[in-house]
């Protein structure tokens, strides 16, 4: 497979790869497909895609995949506590169960359990290769990057390990160096399902988003049945890109099919929340999003949950939720794992403080220049009436390839700040023509009427 195959006739000469929902699905697929051979290498008949109907296994009696692999990793360490494999088992089980539950204190038992590995078998690379596992998923990036490329010099043939690489790297806006990455994991082992969800990531990031679709559809297909929570979370992925395409009613089903396979999966409910916005039922996307919120009570979340309660009309509650939100962000917001980029929209959209916004928005595009940073401070500087520096900044997102309709509208009111109607009126255009029903439409068609035709 090659990232930038020629494209079929009729398909845009962009199709490349692209990006993922939000900043915690920044970790790909699960590490397990390729290590305990599951997925591609074991899966001899391919499984149906989720874009079809599904009969699909559920979550079964005795625990998800990773709390199995827990109780069976807890099991061999208790049995043998001197073996490393067995702690970098446990670390492994405990990293999944951290994806399937969004509870990060996973990640600090499964990095106390890779510390016992390396002082049993000092160096061993399995221990070292999931810390950097465990840095991505505590977001911190640039240390994951950098133990990452020190442990690919070691492991040059580890599919693994590119797939962390190309997971940092997307994080801090090297897309360039993500590219390369995900180019060596379809080489080294094409077809494979962590490169196939990486590279999915990218295409969207770069602005194909059937190209993803395909990318998702195709590990779908070689991902074991068994591993209930990896399909869960592609169907949810596939269901991310179809709503941003107005598809709508695939998203709601893939959703609904996401949680049956594995119930109140925090991904999928927070899309379908963004589902229900979409289709205007306001009080059902409050329920998901509370829902959300008491499974994965993260400060990002919890703005959210703010922002539904303000479209659906309960102010009160909303700057409840926000002061709350605001509250717990602002005290991890000096860490890499932060809801900087919430707080950013807060302080600019909600809260009617500027300065603030922008002040977070240059001290986080300082360490990252990932697409998502690079519009909050678009944004933050249009907000602070800097509208030309902040078209310069919005461009640099959109020059990515990003198609997303919250973007394209930031970029045509932007513009129509900064005196560049035509920019304008091309942005807003397609942030129209990319969804319609989107939650930014009306804004969108508004803005796009005040805007004249000529400068």
């Amino acid at each position: 497979m090659n990232i930038r195959r020629t494209p079929a006739p009729g398909v845009p000469l962009h199709r490349r790869f692209t990006n993922a929902v939000t900043r915690s699905l920044v970790l790909a697929l699960a590490y397990v497909t390729l290590v305990d051979g599951v997925g591609i290498q074991a899966q001899q008949t391919p499984q149906p895609s989720p874009l079809e109907a599904l009969a699909a296994e559920r979550v079964s009696s005795n625990g998800s995949p990773a709390e199995r692999g827990i109780a069976s990793a807890r099991k061999a360490v208790g049995t043998d506590p001197t073996r490393a494999d067995g702690w970098n088992e446990l670390a492994l089980a405990l990293a999944r169960r951290a994806r399937e539950t969004a509870d990060h204190a996973y990640y600090d038992e499964a990095w106390k359990a890779t510390e016992q590995s390396l002082q049993l078998e000092p160096g061993n690379l399995e221990a070292i290769r999931m810390q950097v596992w465990i840095l991505l998923g505590q977001h911190e990036f640039a240390r994951a990057v950098a133990a990452g490329e020190q442990l690919n010099s070691k492991m040059p043939d580890d599919v693994l390990v590119y797939g962390f690489l190309v997971d940092g790297y997307v994080a801090l806006g090297r897309y360039a160096d993500a590219e390369k990455a995900a180019q060596w994991m379809l080489d080294l082992r094409p077809g494979n399902v962590p490169g196939l969800t990486r590279a999915a990531h990218l295409r969207e990031l770069f602005g194909n988003h059937e190209g993803a679709v395909e990318f998702m559809d195709t590990a779908f297909r070689r991902t074991a049945t068994s591993e209930v929570e990896d399909r869960a979370w592609i169907m949810t992925q596939i269901a991310h890109l179809s709503l941003l395409t107005c598809r709508t009613d695939a998203a709601e089903r893939l959703l609904n099919e996401a949680l049956a396979l594995f119930p109140n999966y925090h991904y999928a409910v927070a899309q379908l929340a963004e589902v229900r916005v979409q289709q205007g039922r306001l009080a059902d996307a409050v329920s998901l999003r509370q829902r959300h919120y008491q499974t994965a009570p993260h400060p990002e979340n919890h703005f959210e949950l703010g922002v539904t309660l303000h479209r659906a009309g309960r102010a009160d509650e909303a700057t409840a939720a926000w002061q709350q939100f605001e509250t717990a962000a602002r005290r991890e917001m000096d860490g890499w794992d932060n809801a900087n980029i919430e707080l950013i929209y807060y302080y600019a959209d909600y809260a009617n403080r500027p300065a603030e916004a922008l002040a977070i928005a240059r001290k986080e595009s300082a360490r990252r220049q990932d697409v998502r940073t690079l519009e909050a401070l678009a944004w933050a500087l249009h907000k602070n009436g800097q509208s030309r520096e902040a078209l310069v900044e919005i461009k640099k997102a959109l020059g990515v390839g990003i198609k997303q309709p919250i973007t394209f509208y930031h970029a045509g009111a932007i513009a129509a700040a900064a005196g560049a109607p035509t920019d304008a009126r091309g942005y807003l255009g397609e942030s129209l023509s990319t969804c319609k029903t989107s939650v930014m439409a009306e804004s969108a068609r508004d803005l796009l009427r005040s805007v004249p035709d000529k400068p």
